[in-house]
């Protein structure tokens, strides 16, 4: 299990992070008010050095704070501190963590405000847009400068064996499903815009004490932080899952998916069935499914071929190899239906059930 220790020092971390990220987005909207609506290219080209400034400052501040905050997990560990080299802030800042010129993606937003009133916004509307845009990617590079900082410290302290995910509210549901899972130490943090998820490094030293890989899932502490003493910090899904509410579930997983999931539905294979959802015909009527799970290495396919293997006494081939031996292949029909669907054709609950574990949602 995780130390308390080290999870505070990891949210302190994460807080002072979302300081220099506000800091920064303020400066940003101040120069983007001052553009000139006559002009919008002309005048964004004469401020674009002090927001670029604005954006590679708070870039470079957010890097700085890679090792101090990984000396200090270690300290809390007991763990080696020895580093085999410090992070250069500087070389994480001002660029775009794409690797393009940031001038470059600072432009976008202008673009988008172009764009939006020739869709035919107001230029109010189209402004405001503009700044959204302009603040989100401000907030998005200055934690990836963070994160990217982060790795490079973690690469030079052997001690360190990886990292757990640590989810901070609000999230999506994709990141959710991946709090408290933990990543090797050359592991790219995987992100979307105006991802708040943060690095909590592990050190050989908690794996052996049993805080590693297995563990990390506990309640005990999560949310992180006591009540009061800061943002909290997710290191179990379904813990996130019930500390929302009905609404925020719904919006977050979909009403049938916040239902399954209230059923006891695994919450990875609600959000990944969606990454597949299609509509398809089957039944004599259109459904909805999801191709998640039914190609041949997947969940759903491997349980239906048991199931059917069952029924039929048939043994069908789990290779190419034993296809060639004579081994008929499963040929998959029945398509996986999503948890709406399953709602809308179950005629009672226990149908409902039934049908949430056959479809690879219930265990």
């Amino acid at each position: 299990m995780i130390s308390a220790d080290v999870q505070e020092i990891g949210l302190a971390n994460y807080a002072r992070q979302q300081a220099i990220a506000r800091r920064a987005a303020a400066r940003v909207r101040q120069l983007w008010r001052q553009i000139d609506r006559g002009d919008i290219s002309g005048s964004w080209q004469e401020l674009a050095p002090e927001l670029i400034a604005a954006v590679t400052e708070a870039q470079a501040r957010a890097a700085a704070l890679a090792d101090p905050y990984l000396d200090a997990v270690l300290a809390a560990e007991g763990a080696d501190a020895a580093s085999a080299g410090r992070v250069v802030p500087g070389a994480l800042a001002g660029i775009a963590s794409d690797g393009r010129p940031l001038i470059s993606l600072l432009y976008q937003p202008v673009i988008d405000w172009k764009v939006r009133m020739l869709a035919g916004q107001s230029m109010d509307d189209a402004f405001r847009g503009s700044l959204a845009s302009a603040l989100r990617i401000t907030g998005t590079q200055v934690s990836d400068a963070g994160r990217g900082a982060t790795g490079a410290a973690m690469a030079g302290r052997r001690t360190i064996q990886g990292y757990v995910r640590v989810v901070q509210p609000p999230a999506c549901g994709r990141c959710v499903i991946l709090a408290g899972k933990e990543f090797g130490w050359n592991r790219g943090f995987q992100r979307h815009p105006k991802c708040d998820c943060i690095h909590l490094p592990t050190t050989l030293i908690a794996r052996n004490q049993g805080r590693g890989r297995g563990r990390i899932g506990s309640d005990r502490f999560t949310p992180t932080t006591r009540p009061g003493s800061g943002a909290p910090g997710f290191i179990d899904p379904r813990t996130y899952f019930n500390s929302l509410s009905r609404a925020e579930q719904a919006r977050v997983f979909g009403q049938a998916g916040a239902r399954a999931i209230r059923e006891g539905a695994d919450l990875a294979q609600i959000v990944n069935a969606r990454r597949g959802m299609t509509l398809m015909s089957a039944y004599g009527r259109r459904v909805r499914a999801t191709t998640e799970g039914a190609t041949r290495r997947g969940a759903f396919y491997r349980a239906e071929r048991a199931r059917t293997e069952a029924r039929t006494g048939t043994r069908f081939a789990r290779d190419r190899i034993e296809a060639r031996q004579g081994l008929p292949r499963f040929d998959l029909r029945t398509p996986r239906l999503m948890p709406e669907e399953i709602y809308r054709l179950a005629e009672s609950r226990e149908e409902a059930v039934r049908m949430l574990r056959r479809f690879g949602y219930l265990q």
